[in-house]
């Protein structure tokens, strides 16, 4: 095929280094592979729009990592090409269809998925940057606050695809990359039968683990017990005494006890891990500079399987760093009042004179709220009367089926009509209102829509009426001008994530509001609220 006429890869990428773009566990390049019908060139053009500028590297499955460019939207892209296609490059193509739907800012974009029979070919993001792996390799273990950033990343990323009911199943140091402007994100999504949710959470404990050591605690590819090669780029394995994991703290000095307890929990199997949004947060958390020190003395960050300590044993720290750090709050906060009573007695005066009613300690004030924000964000359960349609502008006949929304069933919802003509055009909208019947710290709201194309944003709100009518909902909408992080416009995924909460800020009411609607294709305009999900404390 010809050359594109377009400018040069080179020259799009201003010179950027040539990067293994998640390639997994790589297989041994002393061979190369051998050239058969189908296999692709340099210069070639793949479906007229994709050119093939440079061969990266090949993947542990047979598959092979190209540099090229879009030669209509003049952007560098990765091909991730095997041959032949057909039936042996099902699951690439699938998984590649899949991971397509979920967007979030630490995934490789997917932007197409091609089979030729005598090939196929997956087209995504190309990143500027290296692999953790080589970044390890050639730099050094990362220092514990930027493994935590790391790790941070690649776990909401992982939520978010465990978020639409799917699972990575590639979780490793080569397939998560680290862009030149510091941007980490998670490439090649390929799980199997064998792999869950589980197996991907026990896989981000192992990024930590490599970040802070530069070891694999994990003795084959993948945590699943798979057969993929191990070549001469394999991963070193982790240190053990006795058949037992080295610690992180033992392996190198610096390494805080925090993030020590946390690697170590999540790698070891009687303890329950946590699930992948609830690990996002957690490691949110701990996602501060390094310079700023108080995690080191406020105890231990752990998981357990249950709520209570064993009788008899002293009660570990169990994800009490942000209650601890309460505390010393309390204690500020006792000593304050100590020193406004006593000032207040050699005035003549009062402690409720001088500073107000004093509040008891652990249940109003910085003590409660500390508390509260100690505890790990879970699921809200919401139940049907604490949802409804907001339809202020239209005729208020799609108000039925909204309790399907958080009837954790995602294959029903409720709907919008079929459109003639898109919202905006003459209406602004419509939306769900949530009510949480009281005021609660949140982490995320999830929205799972019918189809992607979709413009949509969250508010809150303060107060709303109990009545369902035309005034009601105009109320609401103009009352709920808080937004929660930014809309998402256009949107070309279908589920929507919205963390934008502020950190001890309680809420009550969301707006989830439809500002326009996807096409289905036919000239119509309709999308489907599949279901909500709320995670708080």
């Amino acid at each position: 095929m010809p050359s594109s006429t377009g400018p040069s890869i080179d020259t799009i990428t201003e010179g950027g280094r040539v990067t293994q773009v998640g390639e997994g566990q790589e297989a041994d390049e002393i061979t190369p592979p051998a050239t058969t019908f189908g296999a692709p060139a340099v210069g070639e053009v793949l479906a007229d729009r994709y050119e093939l500028a440079e061969h990266i590297n090949n993947d542990s499955a047979g598959r092979q990592v190209w540099r090229g460019i879009d030669v209509v939207l003049r952007r560098p892209v990765a091909v991730v090409l095997r041959h032949p296609g057909g039936d042996s490059a099902m699951e690439m193509l699938q998984a590649a269809v899949t991971a397509s739907r979920v967007i979030h800012p630490n995934l490789v974009g997917v932007y197409d998925a091609i089979d030729e029979d005598d090939r196929a070919y997956v087209v995504r993001e190309w990143v500027d940057g290296r692999s953790l792996r080589e970044l390890v390799a050639e730099d050094g273990v990362l220092d514990p606050a930027r493994a935590t950033s790391v790790a941070h990343a690649v776990s909401g990323a992982v939520a978010a695809v465990h978020a639409t009911g799917m699972v990575h199943g590639n979780v490793h140091p080569g397939t998560v990359m680290v862009g030149d402007d510091g941007r980490v994100v998670l490439a090649d999504a390929r799980a199997d039968m064998a792999d869950t949710t589980e197996t991907d959470v026990r896989a981000i404990g192992g990024v930590l683990y490599f970040a802070l050591t530069g070891h694999w605690p994990h003795s084959e590819a993948r945590l699943t017990g798979g057969t993929e090669g191990r070549g001469r780029l394999a991963l070193p394995d982790a240190l053990r005494d006795g058949g037992n994991l080295v610690a992180p703290r033992q392996v190198r000095a610096g390494v805080p006890a925090y993030l020590d307890d946390l690697t170590m929990d999540l790698l070891d199997s009687t303890i329950e891990p946590p699930s992948s949004d609830v690990l996002a947060a957690e490691l949110g958390r701990l996602d501060v500079p390094q310079e700023e020190h108080y995690l080191e003395s406020a105890g231990t960050l752990r998981f357990t399987s249950g709520d209570e300590d064993p009788p008899g044993l002293v009660p570990t720290g169990r994800r009490k760093m942000l209650l601890g750090v309460a505390g010393l709050l309390v204690v500020a906060l006792v000593g304050l009042l100590i020193g406004i009573n006593a000032l207040s007695d050699k005035s003549g005066g009062t402690a409720g004179e001088a500073g107000g009613p004093t509040p008891a300690p652990g249940t109003t004030g910085p003590a409660g709220d500390g508390g509260a924000q100690s505890q790990k964000p879970q699921k809200i359960a919401i139940s049907a009367d604490q949802v409804r349609v907001i339809d202020p502008f239209g005729d208020r006949t799609e108000l039925r089926n909204v309790e399907k929304t958080v009837d954790n069933n995602r294959n029903q919802g409720w709907e919008t009509q079929n459109y003639r003509s898109n919202f905006g055009e003459w209406k602004p909208g419509m939306g769900i209102l949530i009510d949480l019947k009281q005021p609660r710290a949140l982490s995320s709201v999830q929205v799972e829509l019918s189809s992607p194309g979709a413009t949509a944003e969250l508010f809150s709100g303060t107060s709303a009426p109990t009545q369902s009518s035309k005034a009601a909902d105009l109320q609401v909408k103009n009352a709920f001008t808080t937004r929660i992080g930014e809309p998402f416009e256009n949107y070309s995924g279908s589920t929507m994530t919205f963390t934008g909460f502020q950190p001890g800020t309680k809420y009550q009411y969301l707006l989830f509001w439809i500002s326009s609607l996807p096409s289905d294709g036919s000239g119509g305009y309709q999308v489907g609220v599949q279901e909500i999900t709320v995670a708080g404390t």
